[in-house]
Order: structure tokens, then C-alpha cells, then sequence
């Protein structure tokens, strides 16, 4: 009897076992799977992502990643053959900008009078903060000094020495 019960058990628990079996092993696959995709960024990725950075000389304010012109899909391959060269994104960055001027970069860089362009609108925040802030304590001032005087009327007087009679009395 022991044994047909332990039988029984084991049949019922093969099921079980090999559910978690595939189940593991299909985690380890996917596991497996997505570090062989996540080995290294694509050359494609990185010219877009360089090449959103980098506008166009042509074309007034348009990255090259974006930019339709001729000119810019054979500045695109000139990136992607830097890149598969070896050279550097900040060494691609410094071609464009000495053939073609600091006006192809995305953003002005951050040296010289170029600084306002990262300060002044941080300044620009703190000063209409400051100035709201300051507007709100001039609104409660004067709604204190309305509700004072509204006080001060004839008849509120009026109560307030009849409150204080009242008072002295008992």
C-alpha cells in the first residue's frame, strides 16, 4: 500500500518538476539572448546618435539626422566610416566643428561668453521666483491691512468698548 501511495505521489510531482525544468531553462534562454544583443551599441546607432548632435552647415537648424540634402547623408557616411576607423565621437565632433565652424554643434560649448547660454536661464528662474514671491507677500500685506481697517469701523468700535464694559463689570 505504501508503495502504490509513493507511486502516486511521485506521478503527481513529475509534472510539477518538469514545469520548473522549462521554466528555468527558458529563462537562462532568454537571459542568454539578451546579453548577446546587448554586447555593444550598432555603428547605425551610433552616426544617429552622433549625428543628432551635429547640424546640419546647409540647412539652417536641422540635425543631420534628420536632414534630407544630399550633403548630409554623405556626411553621415563620413561619420559611420570614422567610426568603424576607430576614431572617437569627440574626435568627430572636432572635424565637423574645424571644417564647418561651432555652428554645427547642438550645443554652443559651455567656455568664453558661451557660459550665459548654461546661466542665464537658471538666473532667469531664480529672478520670476523671486518676484513671485515677492508679489505674494505684497497681496497678504494688503488684504491684512484691508482686513484691519474693515476692523476699525464705527461700529466694530462700537462693540469692542461694549465687549470691554461688559467685561469690566462682571
Amino acid at each position: 500500500m505504501k508503495n502504490q501511495k509513493s507511486k502516486v505521489k511521485s506521478q503527481k510531482s513529475r509534472p510539477k518538476i518538469l514545469f520548473l525544468f522549462a521554466f528555468f531553462i527558458s529563462v537562462a534562454l532568454f537571459a542568454f539572448s539578451t546579453s548577446a544583443f546587448a554586447q555593444g551599441p550598432n555603428l547605425d546607432d551610433e552616426v544617429n546618435r552622433i549625428s543628432r548632435e551635429l547640424y546640419c552647415p546647409v540647412c539652417p537648424n536641422t540635425p543631420l539626422d534628420v536632414c534630407n540634402t544630399q550633403a548630409c547623408a554623405q556626411w553621415r557616411a563620413l561619420i559611420k566610416d570614422k567610426l568603424s576607423q576607430g576614431e572617437s565621437e569627440q574626435q568627430i565632433r572636432d572635424y565637423f566643428v574645424t571644417q564647418y565652424g561651432e555652428r554645427v554643434l547642438g550645443a554652443p560649448p559651455a567656455q568664453g561668453f558661451n557660459w550665459l547660454a548654461y546661466i542665464l536661464p537658471g538666473l532667469a528662474l531664480l529672478g520670476g521666483g523671486m518676484i513671485a514671491w515677492a508679489t505674494v507677500l505684497q497681496w497678504r500685506a494688503r488684504r491684512a491691512e484691508k482686513i484691519a481697517r474693515e476692523d476699525e469701523t464705527p461700529l466694530a468700535r462700537e462693540y469692542a468698548e461694549r465687549i470691554e464694559k461688559d467685561l469690566k463689570e462682571t
